[in-house]
């Protein structure tokens, strides 16, 4: 289960590690071909959707990038 959709009794306990943020950003991957395809299909029910989760996870490695103080500028 990825980090970002962890009840929130849970958050916080969880280990933030490189392979966690790998896998969210090969998700995001994912996520950006479908909705592609979709918003060609002009089928909106369906991009949107994706749309959600693609946005829930750009702000959760956000909030990880602006929370490490030892990232790369």
């Amino acid at each position: 289960m990825l980090v970002a959709f962890v009840l929130d009794w849970l958050r916080g306990k969880a280990e933030v590690n490189q392979e966690t943020t790998q896998r969210l950003l090969e998700e995001n991957d994912q996520l950006i071909h479908c909705i592609a395809k979709y918003q060609n299909k002009s089928r909106a029910n369906e991009y949107v959707q994706y749309q959600h989760v693609l946005h829930r996870n750009l702000i959760y490695l956000a909030t990880i990038a602006d929370a490490n103080p030892t990232s790369a500028s």
